[in-house]
């Protein structure tokens, strides 16, 4: 095997499609939703980027001194020869789990952008020449199959963003992660966990609007590509706890009312002075909770590891 391959799990135009659907879907909805996933392009990954290193935004350091402190404990545990690699961007945090699976053959970083694939596949053969990786574009949501890989593998989904799917949507999800597992792999899991609502509130809605300026990047994002006439200035970021759901939804909000006309769509769209359509869902957990909806999917919880404060876990199970 060559040290490194990329292969298309997705259909050539299956981006732009499913682009389509979802917005279709979205803005003719009530009330009106958008998906995150169409937050990243370029912009949408580096303003992303800029939020991971903002002071309100614990998440992303939270779960890197667990990696950082616990990735020998996740090595022994597992064995793995195979590390799967679920939205994997850059592989940055990877390198810790990199760093401590020793038996390590194969690594297999699955994400929608050929490019980020492919520097940070080439990067990582640059500096481990005998790791095999091969790069797998795929909507990791919609069904995958994975190659032909030696075991044990683990299957990781890091940086909380299971919490951007509904409870639906994650049981249907970690069904499918299971089904690509055989009995004793293992699926590492990153989980923002509830704690005080105000910490919350303000990792979403940072002091510098960065956040701000992220949520909106999706809308420039359908002007772009559907050649809508959103103005990102008429809408107003929002985020807000829902205690019942234990989440945080952001939201944009009209600043007046206004009709935005997306012509690949042949929509015209009304916003309500104030109306809110949302745009992210992120869910947070505990430790039961994990524990009920990994069970249910066939998988079961065998450690699981939180930062020094309590705010973020790790949770480690293995296919039954």
């Amino acid at each position: 095997m060559s040290p490194f391959l990329l292969t298309r799990n997705l259909p050539e135009h299956a981006t732009d499609a499913a682009l389509r659907a979802d917005v279709l879907k979205g803005l003719t909805g009530t009330p009106k939703t958008l998906p995150p996933k169409w937050f990243y392009d370029a912009e949408g990954s580096e303003l992303f980027e800029k939020i991971t290193e903002l002071p309100e935004y614990y998440p992303t350091r939270a779960e890197r001194e667990i990696l950082v402190d616990r990735a020998g404990e996740i090595a022994a545990a597992t064995g793995a020869r195979t590390l799967v690699e679920l939205g994997s961007g850059s592989s940055e945090k990877t390198r810790f789990l990199l760093d401590a699976l020793t038996e390590l053959h194969t690594y297999v970083p699955v994400d929608v952008s050929e490019s980020a694939l492919t520097l940070a596949g080439q990067a990582l053969i640059e500096e481990r020449p005998g790791l095999d990786v091969h790069a797998l574009i795929a909507d990791f949501t919609g069904g995958m199959a994975l190659p032909d890989t030696p075991g044990p593998r683990l299957v990781a989904f890091l940086g909380g963003t299971i919490g951007n799917l509904l409870p639906a949507e994650r049981s249907v999800f970690l069904a499918s992660v299971r089904a690509l597992l055989s009995p004793g792999d293992a699926l590492l899991l990153g989980t923002d966990l509830v704690k005080d609502e105000k910490v919350l509130v303000e990792a979403y809605d940072d002091g510098a609007g960065v956040t701000a300026a992220f949520n909106k990047n999706v809308l420039t994002v359908i002007d772009r590509e559907l050649g809508a006439d959103f103005d990102p200035g008429a809408f107003e970021h929002v985020a807000v706890w829902d205690r019942d759901n234990e989440w945080i939804e952001m939201r944009l909000r009209s600043r007046t009312a206004q009709t935005v006309k997306v012509p690949a769509l042949d929509l015209a769209v009304h916003f309500a002075a104030g109306e809110e359509m949302r745009t992210e869902v992120s869910a947070k957990f505990r430790r039961d909770g994990v524990r009920a909806e990994l069970s249910a999917a066939g998988l079961e919880l065998a450690h699981w590891w939180t930062d020094g404060q309590g705010r973020f876990a790790l949770s480690l199970s293995v296919a039954r």
